[in-house]
């Protein structure tokens, strides 16, 4: 019964935990923490298992993230979230998906760890206020007003995405096609003249450590890639035998948006996620940290 109890909710608690820290690793780590504390009770004495296990997670994802953005202070470059293929609650609802959308993820990096949570819970699962107050231990006038201005928060700052996904995907295919060519005249062409690109190389793979700004700066980094596809590959320890005009391309979903996925050797090593309005690129997410491609999908022949 204890069981039975936990695995009924258990992708709810990952989708949770998921969108609180960012990353699916730690999410899972949490889920895991949360099936021993679940397994130690006895449910005879718990009224509602979903909601006793929410706050659970909840609990452990606000601790969490609280000792990871202490950790990230000497990460290596910027730190963007860890992608996958796969919505971590199977999501299958517009709303769901949308709220693990990466550059939302990215903007929820901004939110303290309270800020977040309460987010996460009101925006994503529609928790009411009151339940939400005791899992994060205020007062539901606190709670609201925490939720309000997180959302505000949000509001101000969530990448204005492209209304018609299949333009957004078009796009993306077209800036993958230049990027893989070195085509700067392409790469201008689909860029806003302030344009940034955010790299997370995590020390681990080359990548910028600070934030570029601006078309031409970021199409010229881009457009130097394959030049520079050596030093790229030797950072993630493949060897001469594994060449970049090996690479296989493919644009498909990723944290529920279009994103281009690249891949050598069998293995995912770059990620390219856009943030697109009013028809040109506003942001670039470039993730090439190793540790953070565990969860996609290798892409098929280009």
């Amino acid at each position: 019964m204890t069981t039975d109890a936990f695995h009924e909710h258990r992708a709810l608690l990952t989708g949770v935990a998921y969108r609180i820290l960012g990353s699916a690793s730690d999410a899972e780590d949490v889920v895991q923490e949360a099936w021993l504390r679940w397994s130690a009770v006895d449910p005879a004495k718990v009224d509602d298992p979903r909601a006793y296990l929410v706050t659970i997670a909840s609990r452990l994802s606000i601790d969490r993230l609280r000792s990871a953005r202490s950790r990230r202070e000497s990460y290596v470059g910027e730190w963007l979230p860890e992608p996958v293929s796969d919505i971590p609650d199977g999501a299958e609802q517009a709303e769901l998906a949308d709220s693990v959308e990466f550059a939302l993820l990215v903007v929820l990096e901004t939110l303290s760890p309270l800020e977040r949570a309460v987010f996460v819970l009101r925006e994503a699962f529609q928790f009411p206020y009151a339940e939400i107050g005791e899992v994060i231990g205020r007062e539901e006038a606190a709670t609201r007003q925490l939720a309000r201005r997180a959302r505000d928060h949000v509001q101000e700052r969530r990448p204005r995405f492209e209304a018609d996904r299949a333009a957004r995907r078009r796009i993306t295919e077209r800036f993958l096609r230049a990027c893989m060519e070195g085509d700067l005249d392409g790469l201008t062409g689909l860029l806003a003249d302030d344009a940034t690109l955010v790299g997370d190389g995590g020390g681990k793979a080359k990548a910028p450590l600070r934030v570029l700004e601006g078309a031409s700066k970021v199409g010229r980094f881009l457009a130097a890639l394959p030049g520079n596809a050596d030093r790229f590959l030797a950072s993630l320890g493949l060897g001469p035998t594994v060449a970049w005009a090996d690479a296989r391309t493919e644009v498909t979903e990723v944290n529920g948006g279009p994103a281009a996925v690249v891949s050598l050797g069998g293995r995912v090593v770059a990620l390219v996620v856009l943030d697109v309005a009013d028809g040109r690129v506003q942001h670039v997410y470039l993730v090439a940290n190793p540790d953070k491609m565990s969860r996609l999908r290798t892409p098929g022949p280009s």
